[in-house]
């Protein structure tokens, strides 16, 4: 059963993907639900985007903005939000960076496997 234990940590473990630059992920999939730990340095930004999965986020530490639709809100360390399904959102870390953890609701098929970018169904507002 150790093969379904892991650590937030541990670099070693989950997908690797870059999202864009100064912005990456360890993706942990399951057969309903993906985890994913983003880490974003000082000041980088996450492209703005949408998919067909429902997404909550947790800021694990650092802090930062939240864009999601039309609105930009500032979050720190504890905070957490929900996307819904076909939202355009982003993330713009503060100076000190940020660490979250995505829960996806289906998995996002495209981040099973090692790749680059925030998927398939980017687009700006």
């Amino acid at each position: 059963m150790a093969e379904n234990f892991f650590n937030l940590d541990d670099l070693s473990q989950g997908i690797m993907r870059e999202l864009g630059p100064g912005v990456t992920t360890r993706i942990f999939s399951g057969d309903h639900a993906m985890l994913s730990v983003v880490r974003i340095n000082p000041g980088a930004e996450s492209e703005i985007h949408s998919h067909e999965q429902e997404q909550w986020g947790v800021l694990l530490s650092g802090g930062g903005a939240r864009i999601q639709g039309n609105d930009s809100i500032d979050v720190s360390a504890g905070d957490f939000w929900r996307t819904p399904p076909n939202v355009c959102h982003a993330f713009r870390a503060g100076s000190e960076g940020a660490t979250i953890l995505d829960v996806f609701s289906p998995p996002r098929e495209e981040y099973r496997i090692k790749g680059s970018g925030v998927g398939t169904q980017t687009k700006s507002e």
